[in-house]
């Protein structure tokens, strides 16, 4: 019998590469105070005094996505709160060489982390999504974003994609190690972080040879019933949504069978109660793939993709599940973990996820009706 979703989570931010070490005191041989150890305990205490959740892991990414929200939902570039974040969001760009620079050693450094403290490996994903968030701020010139996008570029892999944290790093014969108990060694390109970075690339207007790569990329990786897989956020649901706005503010037509595709297949996996869930067994059983309770955020992933491709009937009724889940407080509820550390492994419940994508979607979609999108 297949575990329920719930219980096959682990409840702990991935991508923390110093949580063992410091769990465990130090390196076999290596004295207390060596340099990796205070930097490790700094991190971790940030992460307690944000309440040990993914707020602890890295607020960079979360001061992106939340500005990136309030912007879509009417706030303008000058507004106090999207200033004081766009601030506080250059203030932490990632200014040294990590570990990303053994394939790429003549790239310049630059971009976000998702974590605390880690500047060894700043995260392509997050640096895209802060990209994004600063160009709608008055800070959208600012040197960092600069260095960022150059940074960014420099990171695609050979077949036009990108991945997480490093480029062309696919050797699978990494997870055939008896010790890996991590769940992933690797970093191949994947569809949702591709889709990022496009639709950043085609929201600041940088019109390239490495935008049209990424589009390729995209429009291989397209599943044969029109969904794309999703590596961190479950699942279809995400990986799909995310494509179809970044395709769409490349230049592909909503009418193209590429975008109709994609759209018939959120509109097939539609819940009655009009929102969009997808179950964490869809990472390890097929059938699961699209199935789920209707959660807040994959509701938003969803209205995303449909607003940008102009779909009205069934992305109504999304608009209309949340309004009606919405709570007197103004936020969502949501019990279930939409985020992926690794598939088949471990998952997260971002607490933001259900309030940031809610309102962005419901932000796009009046926009969208009063002409303004």
């Amino acid at each position: 019998m297949a575990r329920s979703a719930r219980s096959r989570t682990r409840y702990h931010a991935p991508r923390q590469p110093w949580e063992r070490e410091v769990r465990g005191g130090s390196r076999p041989n290596e004295p207390l105070d060596a340099a990796a150890l205070p930097e490790g305990r700094r991190g971790r205490g940030r992460r307690r005094r944000h309440g040990g959740n993914e707020r602890g892991a890295g607020h960079c990414p979360w001061a992106a996505r939340t500005g990136f929200g309030l912007a879509d939902a009417g706030l303008k570039p000058d507004d106090p709160a999207l200033c004081r974040a766009a601030e506080w969001v250059v203030a932490e760009e990632v200014t040294k060489r990590g570990d990303w620079s053994v394939r790429r050693p003549d790239l310049a450094p630059g971009g976000w982390a998702f974590e605390f403290e880690n500047d060894w490996y700043p995260d392509i994903d997050d640096t895209a999504e802060v990209i994004l968030a600063l160009s709608r701020t008055e800070l959208a010139g600012h040197p960092s974003v600069d260095r960022a996008l150059n940074w960014l570029l420099g990171m695609q892999c050979r077949d036009g994609g990108w991945g997480a944290f490093d480029v062309d790093n696919t050797q699978k014969l990494c997870r055939e190690h008896p010790f890996c108990d991590f769940g992933e060694l690797i970093d191949p390109p994947s569809a949702d972080v591709t889709a990022h970075i496009v639709e950043m690339l085609a929201g600041i207007g940088h019109r390239s040879y490495a935008l049209e790569r990424g589009v390729a990329w995209l429009l291989g990786a397209q599943e044969q019933d029109g969904s794309w897989f999703g590596r961190w956020g479950a699942n279809h649901v995400y990986g799909t949504g995310a494509a179809i706005v970044a395709l769409v503010a490349a230049g592909i037509a909503p009418s193209d069978p590429v975008i109709a595709r994609a759209v018939a297949w959120l509109v097939a996996h539609q819940n009655e109660d009009g929102g969009w869930g997808e179950d964490l067994r869809s990472y390890d059983d097929p059938s699961w793939i699209g199935r789920g309770h209707s959660t807040a955020s994959q509701t938003g992933w969803a209205l995303q993709g449909l607003v940008a491709a102009r779909e009205c009937d069934a992305a109504a009724r999304g608009v209309r599940y949340l309004v009606d889940t919405q709570r007197d407080d103004g936020t969502w509820d949501e019990p279930w973990y939409t985020g992926t550390g690794f598939p088949g492994a471990f998952y997260i419940n971002y607490h933001l996820y259900r309030q940031v994508f809610p309102l962005s979607a419901l932000g796009r979609y009046l926009a969208q009706a009063d002409g303004r999108g």
